[in-house]
């Protein structure tokens, strides 16, 4: 029997949005903090106050865009979560240095795939990381995109990446019902992160799709 891969539900935007993702079966949800664009961020107050609402087994992940050790630290200290995905390249020094300071949080590290400039990429991202998340983000466009822009990437690239990864990998960009089975398939990920697959025009959760989504990977057993 084939493992099931673990699904995390991001940009959850309140504590309505936190039930059905858990009631749906999902392992991890995600909490946007200040990004540059892409949709979903949230004051650190709402934050907080839906990771402390979070049931014990749901994994709750701060995604922050603060690049130095001591403001990722005051982030993850300020709204109380279970893991920090940290979506911008830092050096290895810097996970370390969370981990240090946060023993008892998990870390991710987001690998934006643009190319097989990715593959080294990753290489390094693996140091001090607990999971690695790949994404379809261009950090180096004028306004940065750090995730949440709906678009795949070459899961081929991904999946090199999997084969060499020394721990678990979660793939993110443009999943949604439609296209999981077939990008877990290709890519062979530790998990599976989704954010604007399974919501409506109105940048909201449909029950329908979400449910979908999880039956999707659910299947695959």
């Amino acid at each position: 029997m084939k493992a099931v891969p673990h699904v995390k539900i991001c940009c959850i935007q309140d504590e309505g949005e936190l039930r059905l993702a858990a009631e749906a079966g999902a392992d991890f949800v995600g909490l946007v903090g200040a990004m540059p664009s892409g949709p979903g961020p949230l004051p650190d107050e709402a934050i907080a106050r839906i990771a402390g609402a979070s049931p014990t087994d749901l994994t709750t992940v701060l995604l922050t865009s603060r690049t130095d050790p001591s403001g990722i630290v005051a982030h993850v200290e300020a709204t109380g979560v279970d893991a920090v995905q940290i979506v911008r390249v830092v050096p290895a020094e810097t996970r370390w240095a969370v981990r240090a300071a946060l023993p008892e949080v998990t870390v991710l590290q987001v690998v934006h795939v643009e190319g097989l400039g990715a593959v080294e990429e990753a290489r390094s991202a693996v140091e001090g990381a607990d999971y690695v998340l790949l994404d379809s983000g261009r950090p180096s466009a004028s306004v940065a995109e750090l995730g949440g822009t709906g678009r795949t990437h070459d899961w081929s690239v991904s999946a090199r990446i999997v084969e060499e990864s020394p721990v678990p990998v979660l793939l993110a960009g443009g999943l949604r019902p439609e296209n999981v089975a077939g990008a877990v398939a290709a890519v062979g990920p530790w998990g599976v992160d989704v954010c604007s697959g399974v919501r409506g025009p109105d940048g909201r959760l449909v029950e329908g799709r979400l449910r979908r989504f999880l039956d999707q990977v659910h299947g695959m057993a």
